[in-house]
């Protein structure tokens, strides 16, 4: 039985999921499915604190709702990777971070790398994040190309050539032997103008979708053989098992939908 992956653009519209579909199904291996959905309801950039955890309370019902309709895997598609550790808490399927998906494969490519993200907001959240992973050894610098995602939707091609250049110039200028481009969107730019142009394809600049992808489909088929299971005695777990009660209570009272609903 094939794999079934989940894409989620937290970005509260469905104008990316035609990007990310084209750009992504290349790379699905035969006999998988990928589907891309997006998060309704919510505010269409989560680029600043606040949207963003509003953006982050419908991924989880989004998450849970996946792993019902029977999905091998959810990709979380940003790479703010909003949400991630949260959802990991509620459901047994494996729910995948683009940035994080990306930073654990890149030491295949090169000995070190930095980020190419967004704006400069993106960036500092970035370096958190680099933080957070354990990869401050590696990971020499987060920069950026200043654009927010409503612009990018607008000028994908200016958006690919500005992620191509500053790629390019921050390993002339800073050293480093491979690129992640820190971005769902700006990766999906990229490659869109790579394949519809034959550009050369640099294969130290990385694509995070790409990655997501791969674990996705990875960690999906060692779920489906039963050599998947997330750790519940720490870090991820859930109160379901300790307060089942208490948790059926929290979701109707405060889950977003249920709220919304109403």
């Amino acid at each position: 039985m094939g794999v079934r992956v989940n894409f989620i653009n937290p970005f509260g519209t469905p104008a990316y999921n035609g990007l990310i579909s084209e750009t992504l199904t290349p790379y699905l291996n035969q006999g998988n499915e990928l589907v891309v959905t997006n998060t309704e309801n919510v505010p269409e950039n989560c680029d600043w604190w606040y949207p963003k955890h509003l953006v982050e309370e419908e991924l989880f019902e989004c998450v849970i709702q996946a792993e019902k309709d029977g999905f091998d895997a959810v990709i979380i598609g940003c790479c703010n990777d909003p949400g991630v550790r949260a959802a990991r808490e509620l459901v047994d399927i494996p729910v995948i971070g683009p940035l994080e998906a990306a930073m654990q494969h890149v030491s295949y490519y090169g000995y070190d790398y930095l980020l190419v993200t967004d704006h400069r907001k993106s960036a500092a959240y970035m370096t958190d994040l680099v933080k957070i992973y354990g990869a401050e050894q590696k990971c020499r610098d987060v920069r950026y190309i200043d654009w927010h995602i409503t612009d990018m939707i607008k000028d994908l091609e200016g958006v690919a050539r500005d992620a191509l250049s500053a790629s390019e110039k921050a390993r002339e200028v800073g050293g480093v032997e491979a690129v992640i481009l820190a971005c769902t969107i700006i990766s999906a730019a990229t490659e869109k103008w790579l394949l519809s142009n034959g550009e050369y394809r640099d294969p130290t600049i990385l694509n995070p979708n790409t990655f997501a992808l791969k674990m996705a489909e990875s960690l999906g088929l060692l779920k489906q053989m039963g050599a998947y299971g997330i750790s519940r005695i720490g870090y991820y777990e859930q109160m379901t098992q300790k307060r089942p009660e208490e948790f059926a209570e929290v979701r109707e009272r405060f889950g977003r939908r249920q709220r919304f609903a109403k």
